[in-house]
């Protein structure tokens, strides 16, 4: 959508049937959509609302935990809660729901899918939370989250730490050493990169990660150290 356009009436229809609500103040799901580089636009942009969205989502987000895992201590609901309300995860979201086609941004953001926009649509789903929230009430917005979030939060991934943290404080605790991270290749074009990386621990043999920037190939190379070695468990894939 380009910033000098409103949502039709049958966009808006899809959207909100994507959503599960029917905006009462059509307003508010405009200025959601509204990044600050459209600055043209009379309904203003996403800013306030994105602050407010975010603390909504953490309280649903910690109250589905609270009540999913029972017997999970703090610290697992904490590694739970922060994987949920990441902008990885907003963004996967807003990419289930293709929210890239409604948001309005001026002419300097130009693209608004892939990793390197992935912060707008992140920020984007936190904007339409408040405005649920805003709209239609606290039920509402957490009608909504629990809808795209509810399997998000049982999978077994979900109580993983940061994979660089997690390697770290193992080979501390194991060889008392720090791993080394080391990049070995950078190869295809700038807009869609291949970063191959690999991470030493003294005391034990290297794995190596490929991934599309520089930090996700160390998190697969650390993920491999710490599969291998039985730290964690190996993860199924899907087919």
């Amino acid at each position: 959508m380009t910033k000098a356009q409103t949502l039709s009436q049958a966009d808006r229809a899809r959207l909100e049937a994507a959503i599960g609500h029917e905006f009462a103040e059509k307003e508010r799901l405009d200025r959601a959509l509204t990044h600050a580089s459209a600055r043209t636009h009379k309904t203003g942009n996403y800013e306030r609302l994105e602050f407010l969205g975010d603390r909504v989502l953490g309280l649903c987000i910690a109250e589905l935990l609270f009540k999913t895992f029972g017997a999970a201590t703090e610290g697992e609901l904490s590694v739970r809660l922060n994987q949920l309300v990441s902008a990885e995860t907003c963004a996967e979201v807003a990419d289930e729901m293709e929210l890239h086609l409604y948001i309005r941004t001026g002419a300097d953001v130009k693209k608004l899918t892939g990793k390197r926009m992935l912060n707008v649509r992140a920020d984007v789903v936190e904007s339409l939370i408040a405005a649920l929230y805003l709209d239609g009430g606290l039920e509402v917005a957490r009608a909504f989250i629990l809808r795209f979030w509810e399997r998000r939060a049982i999978r077994p991934e979900g109580a993983r730490r940061d994979a660089k943290t997690e390697l770290q404080e193992w080979a501390h605790a194991k060889f008392g050493v720090t791993p080394v991270y080391r990049v070995d290749d950078r190869s295809g074009p700038d807009h869609d990169p291949r970063f191959t990386v690999t991470v030493e621990v003294k005391g034990t043999t290297p794995e190596t990660g490929i991934e599309r920037s520089k930090r996700a190939a160390e998190q697969v190379a650390a993920t491999r150290i710490l599969e291998r070695e039985g730290v964690w468990q190996p993860q199924l894939t899907e087919t």
